[in-house]
C-alpha cells in the first residue's frame, strides 16, 4: 500500500501542476485560484511526507524501490538530496529537541527565526542551481508569473506547513515529562483535520513512538 499512496501523491502533484499551468489564471480575487494554490501546497507537502516515510523504510519493503521513491519525491519537492535528508532526519530521531538535533534551535524559538535555521540545514548551493535551471527551462513553455506563483509559492508555503505541524508545535518549549524522551507532543485527536493539515504528521508523539508506522496509519495509533 505504501507504493500506491506514494504514486497517488506523486501523480496527483504532477497532474495538478500541469492543470494549473494550462488552465488556471493567476487572479487573487478568484476563490478558485486560492483553492488550487492551497491544494498544490498540500500536494507538495505530500511529496515530502512520502520522502520522509522512505527515510524510515516504510514505503516499500524493497530497499531499492523504497529509496528510489525517496530520491524522486525529494528531488521533485525542491531539488533536495535524499541521502542528506535521511542522514539529518536520523539525527533528529536520535537527539530530538536538543542541540544535536538539526531540526531544533535551543537559543531562539521565534517561529520565523527557527524556520530560517531549519531551512538553512537543508538548502545547498547545488539545490539552488538545480532549481534555477528548472525555472529557466520552464520559461520555454510558461511565463515567469506562472512559475513563481503556481510552482514556487506552493513549495515555500508547504515548508511552513511541514515546519509548523512537524517541528515547531510538537517540539517547542516547554518540554514536559508527559512528552517523554522524544520531547514531542501531539495534535488533538481529529483525524480529518490531522489529514488535511499535514497528513497526520501532527500526531507527532505517535510518530516518534512508532517511526516505522507510515503516515497513512498514524491515526490508528493515536493516543
Amino acid at each position: 500500500m505504501g507504493i500506491i499512496y506514494a504514486l497517488v501523491i506523486l501523480i496527483s502533484w504532477i497532474m495538478h501542476l500541469i492543470y494549473m499551468f494550462l488552465y488556471l489564471h493567476v487572479n487573487p480575487a478568484d476563490a478558485i485560484f486560492w483553492f488550487h494554490l492551497l491544494l498544490q501546497t498540500w500536494l507538495f507537502t505530500g511529496l515530502f511526507i512520502t520522502a520522509h516515510d522512505a527515510m524510515h523504510g516504510v514505503v516499500s519493503e524493497n530497499r531499492y524501490i523504497n529509496n528510489g521513491i525517496g530520491i524522486i519525491t525529494s528531488f521533485f519537492y525542491a531539488g533536495l538530496w535524499y541521502a542528506k535528508l535521511r542522514q539529518k532526519h536520523n539525527l533528529h530521531h536520535l537527539y530530538p529537541g536538543t542541540a544535536q538535533d538539526p531540526d531544533y534551535t535551543t537559543d531562539n524559538q521565534n517561529f520565523f527565526v527557527w524556520w530560517y535555521r531549519f531551512m538553512r540545514q537543508y538548502i545547498t548551493i547545488w539545490q539552488i542551481l538545480i532549481m534555477a535551471m528548472l525555472f529557466n527551462v520552464g520559461l520555454v513553455w510558461f511565463n515567469e508569473l506562472q512559475l513563481i506563483v503556481l510552482w514556487i509559492v506552493p513549495a515555500i508555503l508547504s515548508t511552513f506547513e511541514l515546519f509548523y505541524f512537524g517541528t515547531f508545535v510538537p517540539h517547542r518549549l516547554p518540554h514536559t515529562n508527559k512528552m517523554g524522551p522524544d520531547k514531542s507532543r501531539s495534535q488533538r485527536k481529529n483525524h480529518f483535520m490531522a489529514l488535511i493539515t499535514c497528513y497526520f504528521f501532527g500526531y507527532h508523539y505517535e510518530h516518534h513512538a512508532s517511526p516505522r508506522t507510515p503516515w497513512w496509519k498514524l491515526y490508528r495509533i493515536k493516543q
